[in-house]
């Protein structure tokens, strides 16, 4: 079975500086090891919103790290310093957009504000990002929502292969 290295960002300038606990990046954590059944190495940023610092990350953990996917959290509303998705379009090859248009829909169930959301996908090399938004019960009902299609799209790019625990997720892939 592929070991799978997951690399999980997070872009807050608080959660940076201390003045709160990052809860996201452990989220995002626990909800893909209850999807994952493979062995999962994890590489975690945590980083201010700026948005070069957020390229370099994506370069580093998709180029260097090899990460079959990463994910990242913050940064995608509509505020001055929210730029994980120009950061996220700026290194990627190929751009995801029904990623972005699934989370928005499954969000706008549960808050309106969701149509404020500008979460994107895309390809970089071997490695999928996907930007998640910054709540945990978002994050959760987010992955949900996208997981059954991203061990799919990670396998036509060429990464690990993810074999899903189906007791809390089903991936599909098309019959061969």
């Amino acid at each position: 079975m592929d070991k799978i290295k997951i690399g999980i960002v997070v872009a807050s300038d608080r959660a940076f500086e201390g003045i709160y606990e990052d809860l996201s990046g452990e989220a995002i954590k626990e909800v893909i090891s209850e999807y994952i059944n493979n062995p999962c190495e994890y590489v975690y940023r945590l980083i201010q919103d700026e948005q070069k610092q957020i390229e370099d990350t994506l370069r580093e953990l998709c180029d260097m790290q090899n990460c079959d996917l990463v994910v990242t959290t913050g940064g995608t509303g509509p505020a001055l310093r929210d730029v994980t998705p120009e950061a996220t379009c700026a290194v990627c090859e190929k751009i995801l957009p029904g990623f972005g248009e699934l989370m928005r829909q499954v969000s706008l169930k549960y808050v309106p504000t969701a149509i404020l959301s500008r979460q994107t996908a895309g390809i970089r090399g071997k490695s999928l990002i996907v930007n998640l938004p910054g709540k945990p019960k978002s994050i959760r009902e987010c992955l949900e929502a996208v997981f059954p299609a991203i061990p799919y799209c990670i396998d036509l790019i060429g990464g690990g292969y993810i074999e899903g625990n189906e007791n809390h997720i089903k991936i599909f892939r098309p019959k061969a």
